[in-house]
């Protein structure tokens, strides 16, 4: 399980702190890494003994017939989550080294530790994107998927929900983000990972609405600090087999919604998105037709207007405008477009018009 990178760099670690030479070995007694660059790739006798009995072995002049080709020294197991992982050896008179040998071991687990979980945590990572664009494909899911699933220990049961966030790789706090999102979840059963250029995903299993919303807006709270808002909520769905579609949605909230908001459900988003923020030519005609008279400050006005549901005397407030000023604004908006957004109908078109501008001011 210790790589040769890794092993190199622990013994540059530790032979720097403590000018002794030090031997990183694997549990079939093959020297990986040594100070000594001769004894690479050799046998340690020794580191043998060790891995068999799992018990520190001192080698001394008196016993050193025992072991062939080996120098006196200390030689250690070395443990990641109470399996065998490789052995430590300390070259030099035991008893001047007995009081380092515990701290040399102690402080090679660490860094066993780190580098391992650190891998770790890029294969399942790795693993999990890769079933992802799996059940992005829409293809019916075949047997090696769910397999997949359960190696990750992400659970096959309903409801799934999808969160997408853009985020750049690039970005300084990408790592902090996702080691924080993953912690957030960590007794919950998620897939996360990067899926296209900025797009990143959440995936989340056996939740339901109320809790996953609690969640969301948990989550939203702690990703404030990083600019990492919003967070874009898909369709709920109750099978793998229409994950892509909860993640389609997720995609449209985030195009069409507001992304002012730190949380965008689809179903806000998802009349805008039928009208494709007005990119064909008779959506641009409609949309010309109707607001091209107004200017910023009526525009404003009318979307305060619809946002609080035509109430006059909170959008007057909300604006910080009188009553009369709304009214006459109203009665200038009736005048320049030709309809009237107290009626019902013609608000209707106003709002229509409105909603096909988003993302082009």
């Amino acid at each position: 399980m210790i790589t040769k990178q890794l092993a190199q760099q622990i013994v540059e670690q530790t032979t720097l702190r403590l000018h002794r030479n030090i031997n990183v070995i694997q549990t079939n007694g093959m020297i990986l890494a040594s100070a000594d660059q001769l004894r690479v790739d050799s046998i340690h006798e020794g580191a043998v003994n060790v891995a068999q009995t799992k018990k520190p072995l001192w080698i001394t002049e008196d016993n050193k017939h025992l072991f062939p080709k080996t120098k006196p020294g200390i030689n250690l197991p070395i443990f990641f989550q109470e399996e065998l992982v490789g052995v430590i050896g300390i070259t030099g008179n035991p008893e001047e080294i007995e009081e380092i040998a515990t701290l040399v071991q102690l402080t090679t687990e660490m860094m066993v530790h780190q580098a391992l979980i650190v891998s770790e945590r890029e294969w399942k990572r790795k693993m999990q994107e890769m079933v992802f664009e799996e059940l992005m494909s829409g293809q019916p899911l075949q047997k090696v998927i769910f397999e997949r699933i359960n190696k990750i220990g992400f659970l096959n049961n309903p409801p799934f929900h999808a969160i997408m966030i853009e985020i750049s790789p690039e970005s300084k706090s990408y790592q902090n983000i996702f080691q924080g999102i993953e912690q957030f979840f960590h007794s919950d059963s998620i897939l996360i990972g990067h899926y296209q250029l900025n797009e990143h995903f959440i995936l989340t299993s056996d939740l339901d609405e109320k809790v996953f919303n609690r969640k969301v807006a948990l989550l939203a709270e702690k990703l404030k600090k990083y600019n990492a808002l919003p967070l874009a909520i898909g369709q709920i769905v109750h099978s793998l087999d229409q994950v892509h579609y909860a993640y389609q949605t997720a995609k449209i909230a985030l195009q069409f919604g507001e992304r002012h908001k730190p949380i965008i459900h689809f179903e806000e988003a998802e009349i805008f998105s039928l009208f494709k923020k007005g990119e064909s030519p008779e959506a641009k005609h409609f949309t010309h037709r109707v607001l091209s008279n107004l200017d910023d400050k009526l525009v404003s006005t009318l979307q305060a207007y619809f946002n609080v549901n035509q109430q006059h005397a909170i959008c007057a407030e909300t604006l910080a405008i009188h009553r009369h000023t709304l009214k006459y604004r109203l009665n200038k908006i009736r005048e320049l477009t030709g309809y009237n957004p107290t009626i019902f109908q013609d608000a209707i078109i106003l709002q229509i018009a409105l909603w096909m501008t988003i993302g082009k001011n």
